[in-house]
């Protein structure tokens, strides 16, 4: 028997694009909730950025994973009539435009209340719909630059660098998708909808709890530390005879187990060790004494010993071989489907796992303008002649069959 998914019933409104609005969007496709996403005649800009398979973004299909596309020029007033004719017949809106661009349009959260009372409006921008910076333009990296990311990512003797994906856009996508389900889970209750505001800078700052406590407690601003810890060690990557491999260890007991792996059990009682404070001021000592050991011995022979001493150990993999680990394939990790002109393609699907859901059931990302007819038909019950005159006039386009 087929168990419905937790977002099974809900309809969402996605005026986004690009990736944070997307993603968030797509982790709520995933779970069941019917995407209608709006796009000008021009599509997505992810549309048009590569990589490329058969002339389809591989970006774009992964993050419009499930979705229905349908085209409207939003400057139009029949345009506007239509989005307002959706959001009616809707729960969710999202949108990441530059603060104000909604308004402008005439679909804001203000507008959408008036249309539908229960409607849950969800914004993502950079610095958030109020504030000295909410009208400053952003992207990824300017988020991380500003909200203390990149100032403690990278190593203490090069430059601030930034994460390796746009972790302002995921951030605020998870968020978002977050925010959205609280606040449908809390419409239920109450029987009021509401704006959830959702700021990249916010959600990145939120994501650096440890360096903030460390400048809450000292007053001092914490930068980066590479790949070591800020409080604990031995925490961090540590060279072997052939290549990188990652030690962790916070607490006496597996200090104790690394001793005993590396056979330096007659460091147990060094004062220079006794704590995880004493070890951190330490740090550079005792990483000497490990690599003596760990430069001697190739990086599946010390993560096999520390493994076998139950120390927290890993090799550096690429996003490959994650991709094609057995991890991976056994949580399901990424979901393959057809699409008419990509072909098979695999997606990153929401790594959460619920129990009566089956995973890897998804829909590909639609063509622009794929369900334009269909969703004014089957949503708003236009007629044929109305939706061809809506072509006509250019406020619609579709490349979905003609209604009858």
């Amino acid at each position: 028997m087929v168990q419905a998914k937790p977002l099974d019933g809900v309809r969402i409104v996605d005026f986004s694009r690009v990736m944070a609005g997307p993603f968030c969007t797509a982790l709520l496709a995933d779970l069941g909730a019917e995407v209608i996403k709006v796009e000008s005649v021009a599509g997505d800009d992810y549309r048009h950025i590569g990589p490329f398979k058969n002339g389809e973004s591989a970006l774009f299909l992964s993050f419009n994973r499930g979705k229905k596309s349908i085209v409207i020029d939003l400057k139009a007033d029949d345009g506007r009539e239509l989005a307002h004719g959706l959001i009616a017949n809707s729960d969710v809106v999202v949108e990441n435009f530059r603060p104000g661009v909604a308004r402008k349009l005439g679909i804001d959260y203000a507008a959408a209340r008036q249309t539908n009372e229960r409607i849950v409006y969800l914004s993502i921008s950079g610095f958030g719909q109020a504030g000295p910076l909410a009208d400053r333009p952003s992207y990824d990296i300017i988020a991380q630059a500003m909200a203390g990311m990149m100032d403690m990512t990278g190593d203490p003797a090069g430059p601030p660098m930034r994460v390796g994906d746009a972790l302002g856009d995921l951030a605020a996508g998870l968020y978002g998708a977050w925010g959205v389900t609280a606040a449908l889970f809390g419409r239920e209750r109450t029987g009021v909808g509401q704006y959830v505001d959702i700021a990249m800078f916010d959600a990145i700052f939120s994501f650096l709890p440890t360096p903030f406590a460390m400048h809450m407690l000292t007053g001092a601003s914490p930068t980066r530390s590479g790949n070591s810890h800020l409080l604990s060690a031995p925490f961090g990557s540590f060279r072997a005879e052939d290549g990188e491999v990652i030690i962790a260890v916070a607490n006496n007991a597996l200090f104790e187990r690394l001793l005993d792996a590396v056979e330096r059990a007659d460091l147990r009682a060094d004062p220079r060790f006794v704590s995880d404070e004493e070890r951190k001021r330490n740090e550079l000592q005792l990483r000497d004494i490990i690599e003596s050991w760990t430069g001697r011995h190739s990086v599946e022979a010390v993560v096999s010993r520390l493994g076998e001493f139950g120390v927290p150990v890993s090799p550096i993999w690429t996003v490959e071989q994650a991709a094609t680990s057995a991890h991976a394939t056994c949580r399901d990790l990424l979901a393959r489907m057809v699409h008419p002109n990509a072909g098979e393609i695999a997606v990153i699907e929401q790594p959460v796992h619920f129990s009566t859901v089956p995973r890897g059931e998804l829909a590909p990302a639609p063509q622009l303008g794929e369900h334009s007819r269909a969703t004014l038909r089957d949503i708003l019950g236009l007629d044929g002649d109305r939706i061809a005159a809506l072509e006509a006039a250019g406020t619609i386009s579709a490349t979905d069959p003609p209604t009858r």
